[in-house]
């Protein structure tokens, strides 16, 4: 069944051939859409972080970052980092090859790819850090001031320890903030805050069981419409996961109700999700 979804993936994306290389010899295919629900959760931890989820068109992957000795090292904890994996090495060089031999876009429809960067480390010194380096790349990033957003093949949004006023002094930013539930209804610049983020288990008593109940979804509807109404999609992480086909019908409640990103540890499962969901669609 796994290698006819494949197939099916093929014939319904329409793969676009890439001449980068995701590993010595190796070329992959991106497809022509992305999956615009799609979030990479930690996806450094994949077989080739960046190309896996890129390959199932992804629109959205995370990558957590230290600052150790001036380098931005990749890794969740301070024991898992190793020196040759860089912010750099793993995501920002490969992808400004890309772009530069594809028209300036990841995807050929020109939908921006989104860097999710959840600074571990100190915030104010990483995101100094963090900002030095993703000027050197300015070239692919969507800038954002009050009065205009000017947008590229990657959009990066800082996340985790965020220097949140160091972040709204900028006049024009390379990165915007990944709000919380807190900061809707806040008064902040404009263009500022492009998504929202939080711990489902902090807001909702459903674990995935059945249906979402009459308070939750009452709730869940209320976030939705406050995030779209301040110009921001809606992300939640720890999302239910049950064991099996159980987990496709918290992505499908999740989705109906208007959640735009949704934190997916198992991309090959979500991909073949929605391949399944367009078919349904169209039958």
């Amino acid at each position: 069944m796994k290698h006819l979804l494949r197939l099916l993936t093929l014939f319904v994306c329409g793969l676009t051939s890439v001449s980068a290389q995701s590993a010595p010899g190796v070329s992959i295919s991106i497809p022509t859409e992305p999956i615009l629900s799609g979030h990479s959760h930690n996806d450094y931890l994949r077989r080739t972080p960046l190309w896996d989820a890129l390959s199932l068109g992804f629109i959205s992957i995370e990558v957590d970052i230290h600052l150790v000795g001036g380098a931005l090292l990749v890794g969740h904890d301070l024991e898992d980092l190793d020196p040759s994996k860089t912010l750099q090495s793993l995501y920002l060089d490969p992808l400004r090859d890309y772009v530069r031999e594809h028209d300036g876009w990841v995807y050929p429809s020109q939908h921006s790819l989104n860097l999710l960067i959840d600074i571990k480390s100190d915030a104010q010194s990483t995101y100094e850090a963090l900002l030095a380096v993703l000027t050197q790349y300015s070239e692919m990033f969507t800038t954002y001031s009050e009065t205009q957003v000017q947008e590229r093949a990657v959009s990066a949004i800082v996340s985790g320890n965020r220097p949140r006023e160091l972040m709204m002094a900028e006049a024009v930013r390379i990165a915007t903030y990944d709000g919380r539930i807190a900061d809707l209804g806040d008064r902040i610049p404009a263009n500022f805050i492009s998504l929202i983020s939080d711990d489902w288990k902090d807001h909702f008593s459903w674990r995935g069981g059945g249906s979402l109940s009459e308070a939750d979804s009452r709730h869940l509807a209320h976030l939705v419409e406050q995030a779209h109404e301040s110009g921001c999609r809606l992300r939640f992480w720890n999302i239910p996961t049950p064991w099996g086909r159980s987990v496709e019908k918290v992505w499908s409640q999740l989705l109906d109700a208007g959640v735009d990103l949704l934190s997916i540890d198992d991309v090959d499962a979500y991909r073949d999700f929605t391949i399944q969901a367009r078919a349904a669609r169209r039958d």
